[in-house]
């Protein structure tokens, strides 16, 4: 079944809607500060999916284009950030929808994307991903893992799907926790009741992960709501000042980076 996208040029590219005739997978915080950002805003946490590049957490925080306008011509939305440009090709297809990207910079130039999809899901949610595959947790894990955090660590490793403890394939109830982790996979699958959505990423020779930002109602610390992101990722960390060398995508030789997002109602669970 095709998956219908609306997406918002206007408003730093964010996609608005991913539906089928039944269901609507993205979730919402309308937010009127949003339609007032400019490059150098705070973020303000709409939903939908935000198109998260050079950076997720950090400088500048989910990245230098969700405050940008973005141009449409044909099928071709485009943005410039300040080092780069990002092109996006959208398109429907049998059991789901594709998305085609290419940045273009200079040779050398590292960065991390990631599809900031924050899903609206039922408490009884699940989340697939390969059995064992590596799993980084962040600090704000800290108080959950089963074993003392070392100290200073930008993140620790364990294995899908409970890494250190933290079953985090369960996405409810509601526990007042907040946990990233980035899954080193290229594919995940999302079982809500009946309805599935599976989220692919491919790109050579570039390092893929899959992110998860599992809000339980525990962020933010002052006024805390439930958002569940799973977000395919170039890279395998939230901050790109974190990289290690293996860590970020790298701008070759040609100047480009090209890869694909593919998002399907027919799960291919791993």
């Amino acid at each position: 079944m095709p998956l219908d996208i609306v997406t918002d040029p206007l408003h730093g590219g964010r996609w608005t809607s991913l539906a089928t005739p039944g269901r609507e997978w993205l979730w919402h915080r309308p937010d009127p500060a949003r339609q007032q950002t400019v490059p150098g805003s705070a973020f303000v946490d709409a939903g939908g999916l935000e198109e998260c590049v050079p950076t997720v957490r950090g400088t500048p925080d989910h990245g230098d284009v969700w405050s940008r306008p973005w141009t449409r011509e044909g099928a071709v939305e485009a943005v410039r950030g300040a080092d780069f440009t990002l092109r996006r090709t959208i398109r429907a297809t049998a059991d789901g929808a594709e998305a085609d990207y290419v940045l273009t910079a200079e040779p050398g130039f590292r960065f991390v994307w990631a599809a900031h999809a924050l899903l609206d899901l039922s408490a009884a949610a699940t989340l697939h991903l390969p059995e064992g595959a590596p799993t980084r947790l962040f600090p704000e894990a800290a108080a959950l893992v089963d074993c003392p955090w070392p100290a200073g660590a930008p993140w620790i490793t364990g294995a899908w799907p409970s890494p250190c403890g933290v079953p985090l394939h369960r996405l409810g109830p509601d526990d007042g926790t907040a946990v990233g982790a980035v899954v080193d996979a290229r594919r995940a699958c999302v079982h809500d009741g009946p309805d599935r959505l599976g989220l692919a990423l491919h790109a050579e020779e570039q390092p893929v992960s899959v992110a998860l930002w599992r809000n339980l109602g525990g962020f933010p610390q002052h006024a805390p709501y439930r958002s569940i992101g799973v977000e395919p990722m170039l890279g395998r960390v939230f901050d790109l000042a974190e990289a290690g060398p293996d860590d970020a995508a790298r701008v070759p030789g040609s100047g480009e980076v090209r890869w694909r997002l593919t998002l399907s109602t027919v799960c291919r669970c791993p």
